[in-house]
């Protein structure tokens, strides 16, 4: 992980095209700003993991129907030999 210690106003680049800067820092909270093309997904740490933690139970809960359904499948392709 790199650590950079920046100011109000002062920014730093990932790649060519995404900016990160600190708008302002209040005790210890630091609001930043970042900009970055469309087709850059930007998530909080907080919400990626409840969607992949949703996504992952989705999975679970699907799993005994998917079976059943390659089992079902698996049984009519017998049939038709």
């Amino acid at each position: 992980m790199l650590v950079l210690g920046r100011k109000p106003n002062e920014s730093l680049l990932i790649g060519d095209d995404i900016v990160i800067t600190v708008l302002s820092v209040e005790g210890d909270r630091v609001k930043i700003g970042i900009s970055a093309p469309g087709n850059v997904r930007i998530l909080r740490q907080e919400l990626y993991d409840a969607i992949k933690e949703e996504n992952l139970r989705a999975t679970k809960l699907a799993a005994p129907a998917n079976e059943a359904l390659l089992t079902s499948l698996q049984d009519l392709f017998q049939a038709n030999e």
